[in-house]
């Protein structure tokens, strides 16, 4: 399977990246190259040539069992207090590029290179923490599911395997 996206490298042109919200500005500015570097996050960018179109980020996370929905509970071992997850920390497009279908390819290319990992290393669902309303509602839209007593929303690894 193919992925539109590529690690964010020295050559992109991360100044020149504004997708109109400060915080995730700053973070392509400032903060993601030190992130890949110490392996806290991975950052994978859409890019035509040094242009950043948009950009992800994923990274490892546990969610405690008790937050899933009673019925996803019920199918799992309750041993596993902490289940291991895939974070897609953030995600933005340029604002040049906005109103184009970058961030829903963004999200594709996301959930794709999550569930091809997780048969390498394991993540039951991918968890987002979305910044604002508008974030929330995109997530949802796709199907991703509350995580009760948490501002987070989820997605079973099970429900990405179907798309793949």
């Amino acid at each position: 399977m193919s992925l539109l996206t590529v690690i964010l490298s020295g050559s992109h042109n991360k100044e020149s990246f504004s997708c109109g919200n400060i915080l995730l500005d700053a973070y392509l500015h400032k903060q993601a190259k030190q992130d890949v570097k110490r392996k806290l996050a991975a950052c994978f960018v859409l890019a035509q040539k040094t242009v950043i179109k948009g950009y992800y980020t994923l990274s490892g996370l546990s969610i405690n069992q008790n937050l899933l929905p009673a019925e996803m509970q019920r199918k799992l071992p309750p041993s596993y207090l902490k289940l291991p997850a895939t974070l897609l920390g953030r995600l933005a497009v340029d604002s040049k590029h906005q109103g184009q279908g970058i961030g829903e390819l963004l999200l594709i290319d996301a959930l794709k290179r999550s569930y091809l990992a997780s048969s390498e290393v394991a993540s039951m669902a991918v968890v987002v923490d979305p910044i604002d309303a508008a974030a929330f509602k995109f997530y949802q839209k796709y199907g991703f599911l509350e995580l009760p007593e948490s501002d987070k929303l989820f997605l079973p690894m099970a429900t990405i395997a179907q798309l793949f």
